[in-house]
């Protein structure tokens, strides 16, 4: 794990990284927001391993309810563990790394009604960690999310807000804005803030439709966004000329380019890849924990 001393320079919420090339130094300055250093791919995830792991969890009386999501997370989590530069971020037009905790961001409902409100949970998970940890870990957030209703951490602060006027609505996040470009945001609003994190998923399943290519924040430090959409089924022709069912879920990504380069991010989604086709991996913690550079 992570043994790196703070300097100066680092945040509270990261390593400064400093081993980059001239060209990664310079492009936060010339690319400045997220959005507009946003690139986009979708992908696809057969379901026929993912399917048999998940009903063979769910035969485990504490992971009754297992299901997708939680493997995408592992593999995700499993995937930082080797690719840690994925876990960077950007900040003052510097970049940074998050170190050991992965953040992952998402919305949920307090009910499974209609126009029931919904509240960002954030789950801080380990490199090292397992499908079972991530399951543990990604139940308790929604478990207390929906205890508290409308009353933890997110949605105090959002309701603070939105008793400000206008004007100093602006004005209060033109300031969280300066103190975090700077460091010194204090860390209750980072804590409560979903803008805040290593990722953020949403599961568009739920509602019977493909994923959307959604938008990074330009505040906060969230690099990458993934969603996924519904199930599928296709009819592939075999070599043999025969017709397999075959099942599948769809998933897009948009990601801040400026962390790293396209090489590096093209070889770690080629490792989830291998993570989602292999998820019994998940039941085992890593080997070994690769470092980002210094």
């Amino acid at each position: 794990m992570y043994n790196r001393k703070k300097r100066f320079g680092d945040r509270y919420d990261g390593y400064r990284v400093r081993s980059l090339s001239p060209m990664s130094y310079v492009s936060p300055f010339i690319m400045k927001t997220r959005n507009t250093s946003s690139n986009l791919f979708s992908g696809s995830i057969e379901l026929g391993r993912i399917e048999n792991y998940i009903k063979k969890k769910r035969r485990e009386e504490e992971l009754s309810g297992f299901g997708f999501l939680h493997v995408l997370l592992a593999a995700y989590v499993r995937m930082l563990s080797q690719k840690p530069a994925l876990n960077r971020f950007i900040a003052g037009q510097r970049i940074y790394q998050a170190g050991e905790d992965i953040t992952v961001c998402m919305m949920v409902k307090k009910s499974m009604e209609l126009n029931a409100q919904e509240s960002a949970i954030k789950v801080i998970f380990k490199p090292d960690d397992t499908a079972y940890d991530v399951y543990r870990k990604l139940e308790e957030a929604v478990e207390e999310a929906r205890e508290e209703g409308d009353s933890n951490l997110f949605d105090n602060v959002a309701r603070i807000i939105n008793y400000m006027p206008s004007f100093l609505i602006r004005m209060f996040i033109s300031l969280l804005e300066f103190m975090d470009y700077h460091g010194f945001m204090p860390k209750i609003i980072h804590k409560a803030s979903p803008f805040h994190c290593s990722m953020f998923v949403t599961n568009l399943g739920s509602l019977g439709i493909p994923p959307v290519y959604h938008h990074l924040y330009d505040f906060g430090t969230c690099p990458v966004f993934i969603a996924f959409g519904a199930k599928r089924t296709a009819l592939e022709v075999q070599k043999n000329g025969s017709v397999e069912k075959h099942k599948y879920i769809d998933y897009t990504v948009v990601s801040d380019e400026r962390i790293t380069d396209g090489h590096y991010y093209a070889t770690a989604f080629k490792q989830l890849d291998w993570i989602l086709r292999h998820p019994d991996s998940l039941d085992e913690k890593p080997e070994q924990i690769i470092e980002d550079v210094d």
